[in-house]
């Protein structure tokens, strides 16, 4: 059996985003690409470094086939991956999805035949990203409209996020948990008028990304009701399990989050306390391909719905639809189409580029359907470890 002979680590700086991607290599000269989902926010550099620092004290001579006993191995033995956060579990969730694409590959089947296979075809998806310009109710009613006309019918939204300015269309966030009356008059003005300029029939997610107390989202929440938003996400700290769930009493709005927790472990708590109505576990952060069919599991035993989460670049986008295929929970599949084309450009076949009338195939090629394009990722290259 071949083993793990090496890696290249690349951080893909592009239009305002880094996605971490890195190419496991084998003895027998099968790769396999993963992506830890840091493109945005900052970490980029420590994500990189976790997984250059687990390729050569772990990874390097592992037999690829063994994913599980390598996850575990990582778990066990890199110290802090228990009661770890992204950084760590963001380089695991990178090198296990590489694992999963090589073994793909040398079987000759797609990643969702080794996961039980099939449960759909195709994958309906909601647009994000299409509001990171907009500022005034007008704007972000106009920016929805084009997002349904170029044939989605589901769409995020962050109303209380402001928008930055910069080329790449970055937003600031809320600070300090403090919001004026004039901003929540605004938050609720955007969302109105997105739902009016979009219709009955499209859904709408309203994302809080953590950002207020439970008594202030709850007073926000009552006044997004009549909107009827198919969920609202991240309505406080996601380390306040106990505050989402007072959130959830308190609004007739699903509530969903997931995305700033890691492993089974770290969702154990909100299962416990029912939390949530969606999970929303990233697998290029909560541990990888497996880790997140396994949370995925646990909702289904609590009666809950999954939306993966995903906001990195198109090898994780390819890796996520892997996974949704099988899930018999899914619920929805965030993705972002609107960014500019060098983002997709590093791979042979983006997944984003195929999604028609607001559904993206599953790729039926070996592992997980995408090919790293040398000339466009080379110059991105951050380290190589071994041959």
């Amino acid at each position: 059996m071949t083993k793990i002979a090496g890696a290249d680590i690349y951080i893909v700086r592009i239009g305002g985003r880094h996605p971490v991607i890195v190419q496991l290599k084998t003895e027998s000269g099968v790769t396999g690409v993963g992506e830890a989902a840091l493109a945005y926010g900052i970490g980029e550099t420590a994500a990189a470094g976790m997984i250059k620092d687990l390729v050569e004290n772990i990874v390097l001579g592992w037999d690829p086939f063994r994913i599980e006993a390598l996850w575990s191995e990582m778990y066990d033995h890199t110290f802090w991956a228990k009661g770890g956060g992204p950084i760590v579990f963001g380089g695991i969730s990178a090198i296990e999805q590489a694992l999963w694409d090589i073994k793909g590959k040398m079987l000759g089947v797609p990643v969702y035949e080794l996961l039980g296979g099939k449960c759909r075809d195709r994958i309906r998806s909601y647009a994000n990203g299409w509001s990171f310009r907009a500022n005034t109710p007008d704007e972000f009613a106009h920016a929805a409209e084009q997002v349904v006309t170029d044939g989605y019918d589901a769409l995020k939204m962050y109303p209380l996020a402001s928008p930055l300015g910069d080329a790449h269309g970055q937003i600031r966030h809320v600070s300090q948990r403090s919001l004026t009356r004039d901003a929540e008059t605004l938050a609720v003005d955007r969302v109105r008028a997105v739902r009016n300029a979009v219709g009955p029939a499209v859904d709408i997610m309203v994302d809080m990304s953590g950002e207020l107390t439970p008594d202030a989202i709850t007073r926000l929440g009552r006044k997004f009701e009549e909107m009827e938003p198919l969920f609202l996400e991240e309505p406080v700290d996601p380390f306040d399990i106990e505050g989402m769930r007072r959130v959830r009493d308190a609004i007739g709005i699903p509530i969903a989050a997931g995305e700033r927790l890691y492993t089974r472990y770290g969702f154990r708590r909100v299962f416990e306390l029912q939390a949530v109505d969606i999970v929303q576990p990233d697998i290029g952060t909560t541990g990888g391909i497996m880790e997140t069919k396994k949370i995925a599991a646990m909702a289904e035993a609590f009666n809950m719905r999954v939306q993966p989460h995903l906001c990195a670049g198109p090898v994780l986008t390819a890796a996520t639809l892997q996974l949704d295929a099988c899930l018999t929970n899914l619920l929805i599949q965030e993705v972002y189409p609107y960014r500019i084309a060098e983002h997709f450009d590093i791979v042979d076949h983006a997944p984003e580029l195929d999604i028609r009338a607001g559904y993206a195939p599953v790729s039926d090629r070996p592992g997980l359907g995408v090919e790293l394009v040398r000339t466009a990722i080379e110059p991105h290259l951050w380290a190589r470890c071994g041959g």
